[in-house]
């Protein structure tokens, strides 16, 4: 039965951190409230990744927060995660829920209003909509819209989530815009205090939310 909560959707980055302070700010992030938490490994082998999504799932599965697994559906399966996030040049959804079937969480990103319809109509449970803002991260992004963010929101029935260099210094960008919530990624991978990020991030959420 699939059950999320995507107000905070946190999304990983190992790049800079040896495998200890990695996973030491993943259950920081956990317990300073984030909801939805995706292992996003571009660069790992197969094995590699599945090793660390064993790890991280140990986490998310002791603080009740559904792991989702960027790109890979093998990973997902070989690891029990309770999900899987797509980008536009990944498994087609309809063939991603072929595979993995009904109780599984599949997201995908969108980044105009034909790609958020083509994959809720092929049964994506929920959308990524950016870059709002330009990343650190090593992920390609164009730029998407406040607009075509809320021209999304309008379009589809599922839970959008804007992503994109957000930080608690500029969500406010996002007000008035039925967003189901708002992912991060370097907020709270590269902040101080990882706990304490997560937590003024969720009340931020919970604010544009109105949770």
């Amino acid at each position: 039965m699939k059950n999320f909560d995507s107000t905070l959707y946190f999304i990983t980055d190992s790049t800079s951190f040896w495998e200890e302070e990695f996973l030491r700010r993943v259950e920081k992030a956990l317990k300073g409230g984030a909801t939805l938490l995706q292992l996003r490994e571009k660069d790992r082998t197969t094995r590699e990744y599945i090793y660390l999504a064993e790890k991280v799932h140990a986490l998310t599965r002791k603080y009740r927060v559904p792991l989702i697994i960027d790109d890979r559906i093998d990973v997902a399966m070989a690891t029990g995660a309770e999900g899987v996030h797509l980008g536009q040049s990944d498994m087609p959804i309809a063939i991603a829920r072929k595979i993995l079937g009904d109780d599984v969480i599949i997201g995908a990103t969108a980044k105009t209003v034909p790609q958020a319809l083509e994959a809720y109509e092929q049964g994506a449970d929920y959308l990524g909509v950016g870059a709002i803002y330009p990343t650190t991260t090593k992920v390609k992004t164009v730029l998407t819209s406040t607009e075509t963010l809320d021209a999304i929101c309008r379009a589809v029935p599922i839970p959008v989530n804007a992503i994109g260099g957000l930080n608690k210094n500029n969500v406010q960008v996002l007000k008035g815009i039925d967003i189901a919530g708002f992912c991060v990624v370097s907020a709270i991978m590269k902040a101080e205090d990882p706990k304490a990020e997560a937590k003024a991030l969720l009340a931020l959420a919970k604010e544009l939310t109105n949770k």
